[in-house]
């Protein structure tokens, strides 16, 4: 990568993989594109203004500000989209013009501006999708897959669950419980399973997903948790409110790869994983 434009790039995730880009000079040019300006403010404020930074406000709604920032760029990493499962439900039109418009802009503009590689950052409920937001992000995968067929950039994607500790995850979600001095939280079924991921592993597999073969679906292998396990080791009591419609007991990243069926982390395990995050 020479020159590289990351969507969602003040989200958790492109925020870790600029970093990375930074640290490891894997990049002389990295375009950050996001909507929120104090965001923004906040992270070159963090990378102290490095100049192989260029910050673009705008959101992957708007073509023609995506097809501008692009200029120049040789790969895409699209991060940026919606993702809250309950948000989803209450505002699935939303879903669509961001996760389903919004990957078609981009897929345009790097066909535009000429961009060659780009990576899509799919989820775990993808995977027979039964809430608002899997279902937008399968017919977003659609559109990438289908994206290798024209004349242009060539896609790869990644599929994967919640990255632990990222913004809005149940890890900080519960820490917060913690710092507030309370003991109990909220969960729909304490026997939820979830995949366990490190942002490491995740910037590891996007990467890798630079290099991979064009319509590429690079899906890693991980170890599952138990919500209520989780709660434990992290010294929480829980209070079970019911699983909604809209959300999955265990979820799957493709057939054959549940995280019901999965290496189950023990209580023990997950304290001290507890600690890299």
């Amino acid at each position: 990568m020479n020159s590289v434009l990351v969507t969602g790039g003040t989200g958790s995730f492109g925020a870790a993989f600029i970093l990375r880009l930074l640290d490891e000079q894997l990049a002389d040019r990295i375009c950050v594109y996001s909507r929120g300006e104090h965001s923004q403010a906040l992270l070159r404020l963090a990378m102290d203004d490095d100049s192989r930074l260029r910050w673009f406000i705008g959101d992957v709604r708007d073509r023609d500000r995506l097809t501008r920032a692009m200029q120049g760029c040789d790969t895409v990493i699209h991060a940026a989209a919606l993702k809250r499962i309950e948000v989803g439900q209450s505002n699935p039109s939303e879903m669509v013009k961001t996760n389903i418009v919004g990957t078609m802009n981009v897929i345009e503009a790097a066909i535009d501006a000429g961009v060659e590689r780009g990576v899509y950052l799919s989820s775990d409920k993808a995977y027979q999708p039964i809430s608002p937001y899997g279902q937008s992000k399968a017919l977003a995968e659609s559109l990438i897959f289908s994206a290798n067929l024209l004349h242009g950039c060539r896609w790869s994607i990644t599929r994967y669950g919640n990255v632990a500790g990222s913004r809005g995850s149940v890890i900080p979600k519960w820490r917060n419980v913690l710092n507030a001095g309370l003991d109990t939280v909220s969960v729909t079924d304490p026997d939820c399973t979830r995949f366990w991921m490190l942002m490491s592993e995740a910037i590891d597999l996007v990467l890798r997903a630079v290099d991979a073969e064009p319509g590429a679906l690079l899906i890693p292998t991980l170890p599952a948790y138990r919500l209520g396990d989780l709660a434990e080791a992290m010294g929480l009591k829980t209070l079970t409110t019911g699983l909604p419609p809209f959300e999955k007991k265990h979820e799957s990243m493709r057939d054959g790869l549940c995280s019901q069926d999965a290496y189950r982390m023990s209580v023990e395990e997950l304290m001290e994983a507890l600690k890299n995050v």
